[in-house]
């Protein structure tokens, strides 16, 4: 069976409340495809590069569904890298759909919902406001945890060999931990203010290191797409119990970063 793009797209929109996110530089939706189009297979990433577009073709998909798109706000020109991406698409028939922010701060499907859960927190309020919105979770471990079971538990992820990150000024017990995915640092004087005992996030800009041991806050980096890879694959899960039937295929690709 398949299912119109128009149709598919517009289904993903309405889950996800992409609305409700314009204030991201992303844009959010179809990037690029005819509207016309008929979606049988879909193909999800976290990335949407040249490598991702190729391995969705060998898969035989008609779209890409990506967490990082190729328009953060707006393309003037489609030239160098964009259009090595455009081209890549065009030439093997494939729209591209991506969803930015509002997979990071997806109640139920977004990355820090879920990365709260492999961690065996409890989400306990929304966390990251971003435009009036939120882009990641709050959370709460229903008993005191250390930084070393933490960093086991980040470890386990898609790091690409890449070893978990810990700015380790926090308290001993660690109980309340914000969780923002991706590139989190941005949000440390929230956490202050929230006076949660960890963030747990992708990377991290220099600033964090004295922002962090003056708030009294530990900070685990366990990459940044380590900690993005949740997003996609719950949403492959979801597409796959669509009446329409669409086959779905998760195409992974590990940064190391």
């Amino acid at each position: 069976m398949s299912v119109p793009l128009w149709q598919f797209t517009e289904r993903l929109n309405d889950l996800l409340d992409v609305e409700d996110y314009a204030a991201d530089a992303a844009v959010q939706g179809l990037q690029v495809g005819p509207e016309d189009a008929t979606v049988e297979t879909a193909a999800f990433a976290v990335d949407g590069v040249v490598a991702t577009f190729e391995a969705a073709a060998e898969r035989g998909a008609d779209v890409v569904v990506v967490h990082h798109g190729i328009s953060w706000g707006g393309i003037d020109a489609v030239t160098g890298k964009e259009y090595d991406r455009v081209a890549a698409l065009v030439e093997r028939d494939l729209a591209l759909y991506a969803v930015h922010t509002p997979l990071d701060g997806h109640d139920e499907l977004g990355n820090a919902a879920l990365l709260a859960e492999h961690l065996g927190l409890d989400v306990v309020e929304p966390f990251g406001e971003s435009g009036g919105v939120h882009v990641g979770q709050r959370a709460r471990a229903a008993d005191p945890r250390t930084v070393e079971d933490l960093r086991d538990d980040l470890t386990a992820l898609s790091t690409g060999g890449r070893p978990v990150q810990v700015l380790d000024f926090g308290p001993d017990e660690i109980e309340d931990v914000a969780v923002l995915t991706g590139s989190g640092t941005d949000w440390l004087d929230e956490a202050r203010e929230k006076d949660v005992d960890a963030l747990v996030t992708g990377e991290g800009k220099q600033p964090a290191y004295h922002e962090a041991r003056e708030a009294g806050v530990h900070v685990f980096l366990a990459g940044h797409y380590a900690t993005e890879t949740f997003g996609v694959q719950a949403l492959a899960d979801r597409v796959a119990g669509w009446d329409e039937d669409v086959e779905t295929t998760y195409i992974e690709h590990p940064t190391g970063l």
